[in-house]
């Protein structure tokens, strides 16, 4: 399957750090109900997701809430306790949720996985971002290998 506009978020269990370490998380539950930004990327701690991509979700959130977005998610191909560390590095807090798909089971669903083998990185997730709106795809942009144009907070700032 390829994720396009208008279709149902697949299903995937990601996870996500709590309490007791790594919590299972079925996606769709996570989407259910609730207008969400969700934003993936190569890799945490990696230059361009370190520098740009989760900052400018970082300082756009309450411009983001303000458009009636509930929840904004960070997704990677990492694992839950890579995520944690990045979102403790990063000051993340409770603004944006990370959310690691380790097995790479969505992102594979989306149809977003990138091989990044040649750069010893293994098979990881596309540049993009989305809006979900109760579990179906309202906006999807997806970025050119290399690029980091579409899928910034501004864009699905202007996207709302």
């Amino acid at each position: 399957m390829s994720a396009e506009i208008g279709s149902i978020v697949p299903a995937a269990t990601v996870y996500c750090f709590g309490p007791n370490g790594p919590q299972p998380v079925d996606i769709q539950t996570l989407f259910s109900g609730k207008r969400i930004v969700l934003f993936a990327l190569p890799g945490a701690f990696t230059p361009t997701c370190s520098a740009k991509h989760l900052p400018g979700f970082l300082e756009h959130a309450p411009a983001l809430r303000t458009k009636g977005v509930n929840q904004i998610i960070c997704l990677s191909v990492n694992d839950a306790f890579v995520m944690q560390a990045w979102a403790d590095a990063q000051s993340v807090g409770d603004e944006v949720t990370m959310v690691a798909d380790g097995n790479g089971d969505f992102t594979r669903a989306m149809g977003l996985e990138e091989d990044r083998r040649d750069r010893g990185m293994g098979n990881r997730s596309k540049r993009y971002a989305m809006v979900v709106d109760n579990g179906v795809i309202q906006a999807l942009h997806v970025e050119a290998p290399g690029k980091f144009l579409v899928s910034d907070a501004e864009s699905i700032l202007a996207a709302l």
